[in-house]
């Protein structure tokens, strides 16, 4: 990988990590495949973030209902040990959605 390019994506995992922090702190969000579900089906989900190593079939089906639902979908550079660290937690994180982004610029500039 080029050095140019190198710095670009961690400039854009830095970017989505800020603003990810700041729908921790100030917004509405849940956390985990289940609720990711539960919060499509019901149409309450503006973004839905889904980590790099999650399972091709469930990462699939999350697509298909944010597809259906027309809610926005970002794809995670990071693993979920990475996305989890990024949310705050000190567990792995495979999706979660947000339902409100609070302070953060978050479902403008990834969706």
């Amino acid at each position: 990988m080029a050095p140019a390019a190198k710095k670009a994506t961690k400039k854009s995992i830095e970017s989505i990590n800020t603003r990810l922090a700041l729908v921790m702190k100030s917004g509405k969000y849940t956390l985990g495949y289940k609720s990711t579900l539960k919060t499509l089906r019901n149409g309450k989900a503006k973004l839905i973030i889904i980590s790099g190593n999650c399972p091709p079939l469930r990462k699939s089906e999350l697509e298909y209902y944010a597809m259906l639902s027309k809610t926005g979908v970002h794809h995670y550079a990071g693993d979920n040990i990475g996305l989890g660290t990024a949310c705050g937690k000190y567990f792995r994180v495979g999706v979660l959605s947000i339902i409100d982004a609070g302070d953060s610029d978050i479902i403008e500039k990834q969706a």
